[in-house]
């Protein structure tokens, strides 16, 4: 081929203005979490409707922690997408809990109120709802049932900065929500996590359990004048954040708005080119809500000639690096020993989508590129 390019799936933005900040940081001396990690705590939280923000090494332990703040243990029952990275599923095993899979809505892929009632027993205590790709749940719908049958949400928020739902962003209103930083999320701090929570006693249960249970911070021990003997008050982790990625984090929070703005034109050209193809179906905004298309599916229909995998494969000859559609939990080794209900939409989703390129370094030229090979395969 003489027009094969190099075209990645995702690159995480990032610039002279992170290195800097990360490099005063080092200078600073204070590489731990720190001064910078409690800004960008504050700052985060702000950004995404919540009071309170507290810092942790990934989304993975936010929702470990989420779940031990709840309470949950064996004989529990938590309701998860299988329709998700396997971290959702795995936190709820973390606790001794057991996740129930229930099935999504096939043009979103989030939890609907109608599926998760299909699973929901009396030993049901809490719910994981996600966010999926960055399309948001139905908020309103979810939190309102949740409380109805007295069970606790917590919103897996990993992907979805900058997303909104009923004209806010995604976080508003959650009584709990995790968040992730990795290098596929629009904002990036390499790895880390964030916990929302508006109840000001759950922050600061949380801070003490990411810092191994202690009733005073090692930033505060080391802030004082006058020697501070602390006290561990339970079993508790070490998850916490450096002031290093906080550095980073407050940067990327400044240029946030730019990105997701960015994206939604980018998805929309995607949209746009591929109108005229039978057959695929893009990820598109949900009524209630605005994605910041952290990932950009598309879903192969009948009418599409090609499978999906020869589609990936294709793809890849001629320079372009997409992946497979969302995992289903339920179908790896790792869940080899759980007989959930039937997922006909989560299979079909996983079995029959793909994820294209859509980051700061697509041009309109490479969309064109990527749809005319997706349609010479139709």
């Amino acid at each position: 081929m003489s027009d094969v390019r190099k075209i990645p799936v995702m690159i995480p933005m990032l610039g002279e203005e992170e290195a800097l900040a990360a490099a005063d940081a080092v200078r600073s001396g204070w590489v731990a979490q720190g001064p910078r990690v409690a800004r960008f705590e504050q700052e985060f939280a702000t950004a995404v409707g919540a009071a309170q923000g507290v810092a942790v090494s990934s989304c993975t332990t936010a929702l470990h922690l989420a779940l031990v703040l709840h309470g949950l243990g064996p004989g529990d029952e938590v309701i998860v997408p299988s329709l998700s990275f396997i971290a959702t599923a795995n936190a709820v095993r973390y606790v001794g809990a057991t996740p129930i899979f229930a099935d999504v809505d096939l043009a979103t892929g989030n939890l609907t109120v109608e599926t998760i009632d299909a699973v929901r027993t009396p030993r049901t205590r809490a719910i994981i709802a996600v966010h999926q790709g960055g399309v948001p749940f139905d908020t309103a719908a979810l939190r309102k049932a949740a409380e109805d049958w007295g069970l606790a949400l917590v919103e897996d928020a990993a992907c979805a900065a900058g997303s909104t739902a009923y004209g806010q962003p995604a976080g508003t209103g959650a009584a709990v929500a995790a968040w992730s930083f990795h290098p596929r999320k629009v904002l990036t701090t390499g790895e880390g996590g964030m916990v929302t929570v508006d109840d000001a006693e759950l922050a600061t249960r949380l801070r003490r359990l990411r810092e191994h249970g202690m009733n005073v911070s090692a930033a505060d021990r080391h802030a004082s004048a006058q020697p501070v003997l602390e006290a561990y008050l339970e079993t508790a982790y070490n998850y916490r954040m450096t002031d290093i990625q906080a550095a980073v984090g407050l940067v990327q929070l400044g240029r946030l708005a730019g990105l997701v703005g960015q994206r939604r034109a980018l998805a929309a050209g995607y949209q746009s080119l591929l109108a005229d193809i039978d057959g695929l179906v893009p990820v598109r905004d949900p009524a209630y809500g605005q994605s910041n298309f952290q990932s950009f599916w598309v879903l192969i229909n009948a009418p599409y000639r090609t499978g999906r995998d020869e589609v990936l494969a294709e793809l890849a000859r001629r320079g372009v690096s997409a992946r497979r559609g969302i995992m289903a939990a339920h179908l790896e080794p790792a869940y080899a020993d759980v007989s959930p209900a039937p997922l006909p939409v989560t299979e079909r989703i996983t079995r029959d989508s793909l994820i294209l390129p859509l980051h700061h370094k697509v041009t309109e030229d490479d969309q064109r590129y990527i749809v005319d090979i997706l349609r010479e395969l139709a």
